[in-house]
C-alpha cells in the first residue's frame, strides 16, 4: 500500500528503528549523505548500503542488501528510479515495513512489486524533510 497522508508516514518512522540505505554517500555534501545522518542522529540505526565503502556513517557498509543479516525496518532508495525495481527485489528477501524512494525517485512498476509482497511504500518524499515536519518538533 502506498503511504500518502500524515498519519501513514508518521506511523511507519515512529514504527521503525533500522533503516538500510541503498545509495548512502561518503560525500557530506550529498543528500544521500545528510538524510541519513540526520536520521542517525533522531535515533535510527543506519545501514549504508554501498559497493565503494567499507564504512559510512560510523557504520559497516555492505555491498548490497542481499549482504545484510540485521533485521530492517525501511529500505531507503537514493539510486535512481530506473534501478528501483532490482532493488525492491532485492529488499523483498528482508521484509522490511517499507520501501521508501527519496525526493525524484518513482517507479510504479517497483511499488506495485513491494505492494504485492505487502511492503508499503513511500516514493518522491525526502524521509528527513517528513521526519522534521512530523516528529521533529516532538523532540525540542
Amino acid at each position: 500500500m502506498a503511504l500518502k497522508t500524515d498519519e501513514e508516514i508518521e506511523a511507519i518512522l515512529r514504527a521503525s528503528r533500522t533503516i538500510a540505505v541503498v545509495g548512502c554517500s561518503r560525500d557530506p555534501g550529498k543528500d544521500a549523505h545528510r538524510v541519513p545522518r540526520y536520521l542517525q542522529e533522531q535515533g535510527y540505526r543506519i545501514i549504508p548500503i554501498n559497493p565503494q565503502a567499507e564504512e559510512i556513517l560510523g557504520e559497516r557498509a555492505y555491498p548490497s542488501l542481499g549482504e545484510v543479516k540485521a533485521r530492517v525496518d525501511i529500505v531507503q532508495v537514493f539510486r535512481p528510479s530506473e534501478q528501483a525495481y532490482a532493488v525492491v527485489q532485492e529488499a523483498i528477501k528482508l521484509r522490511p515495513k517499507a520501501i521508501w524512494m527519496q525526493r525524484g525517485i518513482v517507479n510504479e512498476e517497483a511499488a506495485r512489486l513491494a505492494e504485492e509482497h505487502g511492503i508499503a511504500v513511500v516514493m518522491d518524499r525526502c524521509m528527513m524533510a517528513e521526519h522534521k515536519r512530523l516528529l521533529e518538533r516532538e523532540q525540542r
